[in-house]
């Protein structure tokens, strides 16, 4: 606890088998600024250290494989350039003081033929196409292609995709991993059943459809241990689309978090709403969920200065993670230390570009100095 009457929102803390400044979290957030081949360029490397001095640092997505794109431009962490390209990225982080675990993605279903392999279709628990728009290679924007359901004899090989992008993300220096888990991408398609209609062993009951997502994250504790690997939800985000609900969100991802607390985990950190919409804490109730977890639980979707403050001092969560806020404001910690005012982002510089809107945002002490 704090030595002083600062909250303890501030004070360090311990998270998994990571030591952390304080506790709020940069959410990951897609930019968008990777080459066509998901390589970062070195914009990258001063955007992450700007934003060093959050207890925690979740990149941005990454694809753990090329199958698992579904949107171009965003990086990967399954090639030796994916690795090159991400070493001088944690260095920087952890030259400023920070920490930066890897957010591992597969997007399932949310993807187009012409960001997949010689114009594969997406991979999916089941063939039900999605909503939303994908970016493409070429600027324009398309529905996402129909999918088609995986072969149980192929989900082995997604397994080791996962395990793949886990080593190359601790050759690639970073201090462990978050499991992508959210926003209706391939872990939560298999998890609902309004996205899963599989009659195998993946599909059916509650322990079919968490079975997945328990043997990825099984298996990236492997690589890791598990007290560097944590994992991301959602359980009420329809996606930026269309994606319905569970039939039973309270009760299918009460049972996936119990699942997950046997495993020794890092944290589990929560969209406590719809991703980009207001906090949703009367609609679901996250604090049952926290509690069948278990374990060390992040909390994110909307907080301000005061629901952090008093998320981290009821105990309701160890740290809170901001998302939109982290892109305007590199010194987010600062500011919510000092309550000052947040700088407000320029959406049309949110994905795609180059520095402007990515690395040229003003520090607090920089804004008053000019």
């Amino acid at each position: 606890m704090p030595t002083t009457n600062e909250p303890a929102l501030f004070s360090p803390t311990r998270i998994g088998a990571i030591e952390v400044a304080n506790r709020i979290a940069m959410a990951p957030l897609t930019r968008s600024r990777a080459d066509k081949n998901g390589v970062h360029t070195p914009l990258a490397i001063e955007y992450y250290r700007q934003r060093a001095s959050a207890g925690l640092i979740v990149s941005e997505a990454t694809n753990i494989s090329r199958q698992g794109r579904g949107y171009a431009f965003t990086p990967g962490i399954y090639t030796d350039a994916h690795v090159e390209a991400w070493q001088p990225v944690t260095a920087a982080v952890h030259e400023a003081g920070g920490k930066i675990v890897c957010q591992l993605w597969h997007v399932g279903r949310m993807s187009h033929v012409d960001l997949q392999a010689n114009g594969a279709a997406p991979v999916a628990p089941s063939a039900i196409q999605a909503g939303e728009l994908i970016f493409l290679e070429t600027g324009k924007q398309a529905p996402p292609s129909m999918p088609r359901a995986l072969e149980t004899d192929e989900i082995p090989g997604i397994l080791e995709d996962y395990k793949n992008a886990a080593r190359c993300a601790k050759e690639a220096g970073f201090d462990g991993v978050e499991v992508h888990s959210a926003n209706c991408y391939l872990l939560d398609q298999f998890v609902r059943d309004s996205t899963n209609k599989r009659t195998d062993q993946y599909g059916g009951s509650l322990e079919n459809r968490t079975r997945f997502p328990v043997e990825v994250i099984t298996a990236v504790s492997e690589i890791w241990g598990p007290e560097r690997v944590g994992v991301r939800l959602s359980p009420l985000t329809r996606s930026a689309g269309d994606t319905p609900l569970d039939s039973d969100s309270q009760g299918t991802y009460g049972f996936y978090v119990q699942r997950l607390g046997k495993l020794g985990l890092a944290y589990l950190h929560c969209i406590e709403g719809q991703t980009r919409g207001v906090n949703a804490a009367d609609a679901f109730d996250f604090k049952a969920l926290h509690a069948a977890y278990g374990g060390k639980y992040i909390a994110n979707n909307s907080y301000d200065r005061q629901m952090a403050i008093d998320a981290v001092a009821s105990e309701h969560a160890e740290m809170v993670s901001f998302g939109r806020p982290y892109i305007s404001n590199p010194d987010l910690v600062e500011r919510l230390r000092r309550d000052a005012p947040l700088a407000v982002p320029n959406q049309a510089t949110f994905y795609g570009g180059g520095a402007e809107g990515y690395t040229d945002y003003k520090t607090l002490d920089e804004t008053v100095a000019s």
